[in-house]
């Protein structure tokens, strides 16, 4: 990864082939944080090249329930699901829990809108002890002070000149934050809305 997530790794899928994220994103709703993806707009432009092999993930991790002996081994202490994109299924969300089985050494965060999804698979599983869920709630300028059920934290999107002083994950690395990476920090995360849709969110919300 670069950028915010240099010295990372992540698994991530296509966000431009996600239905649910090409729903999301062409409501062109200005309380919504999908309006403004950075990775749709990455994966269209600057970014293009990625997205087969983004497409290879998302084709293979959503299809079935993979075979444990072709899981990966990471080599990581902490690592990210869907730096780019947004679970896609049950399929999906079944493999990345396997893939924290299968590495218990690393401790896994993935972000997630689908609350469906995963609800109506941790009812009935055991959430392993090395995966940090993490609701990315789509309402900008809406901080959620509580977290959804089988969720550990909220992530919240606000304009930059807004809630200042509860702006906790802006303007610094991931690597030297790992607010997101540890259970025993913050629940509540909050970031500004990312430099790449700021001028377009800053002119919606004045009515330009």
């Amino acid at each position: 990864m670069t950028g915010k997530l240099e010295g990372f790794q992540a698994i991530s899928t296509n966000t431009t082939t996600n239905d649910y994220c090409i729903k999301q994103y062409t409501k062109q709703d200005k309380n919504n944080i999908c309006t403004y993806c950075y990775s749709n707009e990455m994966l269209r432009t600057y970014r293009k090249n990625m997205a087969p092999a983004l497409q290879r993930n998302t084709d293979l991790i959503a299809s079935k329930v993979l075979h444990p002996d072709v899981l990966p081994v990471i080599n990581n202490a902490f690592f990210r699901f869907n730096a780019h994109g947004e679970l896609i299924n049950e399929f999906n969300l079944i493999n990345y829990v396997n893939i924290a089985i299968k590495n218990p050494h690393c401790t896994f965060s993935l972000w997630s809108k689908r609350y469906d999804i995963v609800y109506k698979y941790f009812k009935d599983h055991d959430k392993p002890k090395n995966l940090i869920l993490i609701y990315s709630n789509p309402k900008i300028n809406h901080i959620l002070e509580n977290v959804p059920k089988y969720f550990d934290k909220t992530f919240n999107n606000v304009q930059e000149d807004l809630q200042k002083p509860r702006q906790n994950c802006t303007g610094q690395k991931c690597k030297d934050c790992l607010l997101c990476y540890k259970f025993d920090t913050t629940n509540i995360i909050v970031e500004k809305v990312k430099t790449y849709g700021k001028k377009k969110l800053n002119q919606k919300m004045k009515g330009e």
